[in-house]
């Protein structure tokens, strides 16, 4: 099942069960908003989840590209991405968490064809703030399907304060085996689909008290789920990454993790790009300008000749295409080879100023900041040099 499939299959299963289909936002949040970028389906509705009725009502199914960077060091091994799409449903004090696992069953075995047995469930078991979450837990006896009992793995928050809940996650088993253990003692469960019970908000003193209403919340990740369905061994074995796949490997031939390292965060970038941003030394182009360094730091590390310039128009293309953005592919070309250029000015008169005789040896916290404020180079920089010296 090709990406796109998934995600129309997905989104009409769901507005045949009275969902209406609302548009996903950008990466950027609204004016106003403290975080740097959408990281969750979920964000842009903190206001209704809190009990502001919705113009299309209690049940809502949308598709939201998101940018995480909490994983960024995850990024090369087989199931994070930086930019990433995620399905979501919610009911807006609507229905509660047994229905919307029926319906997340019945989509994942009759809509996707996934075979029952290789399903697994965790569910919260409560603890010293809440209960078990006995009513997901028999839904999924009901229908056949382990149960693993939780902790922590199965609260969702959205910080230390605002809505959350327990929540119920479903796991996909990716082993050459028949299904064995649980998902907490085997990563070869593959998480695939959270749905969170969203009833209440945490307080600044960590305290919980009820939402005005009782929400659901689910999230799938797109290029996840789509790789297992088309028999992929990781996210970057899926479609959407078939150009990166065809140019990449030839045009820079690299060891599987720094492969991957450089294509998400390439295809990261362009995405990042299309919505608008642009590199900068702090907040969201900052996250630009990291993302493209550590794949400059890659390709630099075996040839020092190898450019951004050299990548084709196809994956840059594919991404704006594939994200519904109508960033021009030449201008986001010239802005990874201007921030290209501008780091190898940086590299250049940062080898020049580490050459000096102090900074011989290991470098000290009071070297770090020095470097910073006088000669304008950053931590993250420093570190580079020296790993390629």
């Amino acid at each position: 099942m090709k990406t796109e499939q998934l995600i129309r299959t997905f989104v009409e299963y769901f507005e045949e069960r009275g969902h209406r289909r609302i548009t996903g936002s950008t990466l950027l949040p609204p004016p106003g908003d403290p975080i740097l970028f959408i990281t969750a389906g979920m964000h842009p509705l903190t206001e209704y989840l809190e009990g502001r009725p919705h113009p299309l009502g209690g049940r809502l199914v949308n598709v939201q590209r998101c940018l995480r960077t909490t994983d960024l060091e995850e990024v090369g091994d087989t199931t994070h991405l930086t930019v990433f799409e995620m399905l979501g449903t919610w009911s807006l004090g609507d229905y509660e968490g047994r229905a919307s696992l029926d319906w997340g069953y019945g989509l994942l075995t009759e809509g996707l064809g996934i075979d029952p047995g290789l399903l697994h469930a965790t569910v919260h078991g409560g603890d010293e703030r809440t209960g078990p979450d006995t009513a997901s837990q028999r839904l999924w006896q009901e229908r056949g399907v382990p149960v693993e009992l939780t902790g922590e793995d199965n609260w969702w928050s959205n910080g230390p304060v605002g809505p959350c809940g327990p929540d119920s996650e479903v796991f996909l088993w990716t082993g050459d085996t028949p299904p064995i253990s649980t998902p907490t003692r085997d990563d070869r469960w593959v998480e695939v689909w959270n749905h969170v019970m969203m009833r209440h908000r945490r307080l600044p003193d960590g305290s919980l008290v009820p939402l005005p209403q009782r929400n659901i919340d689910t999230g799938l990740g797109v290029e996840r789920l789509a790789s297992l369905l088309q028999g992929g061994s990781s996210v970057f074995d899926c479609d959407v990454f078939d150009p990166w796949r065809r140019h990449v490997p030839s045009l820079w031939p690299l060891d599987e993790p720094s492969l991957r390292l450089v294509m998400d965060h390439l295809r990261s970038a362009v995405v990042v790009i299309g919505d608008g941003v642009r590199p900068a030394g702090t907040g969201r182009g900052y996250v630009l300008r990291r993302l493209l360094r550590r794949v400059l730091t890659v390709l630099w590390r075996d040839d020092p000749s190898r450019s951004l310039g050299d990548l084709p128009d196809e994956p840059v293309t594919h991404a704006l295409d594939h994200f519904r953005q109508r960033r021009d592919t030449a201008d986001v070309r010239r802005v990874l080879l201007e921030e290209e250029h501008r780091f190898g000015r940086l590299l250049r008169r940062g080898q020049q100023v580490l050459a000096r005789p102090r900074f011989r040896g290991p470098l000290s916290d009071e070297d770090l900041h020095y470097l910073h404020d006088t000669h304008g180079l950053p931590r993250d920089l420093v570190l580079t040099i020296l790993r390629r010296e």
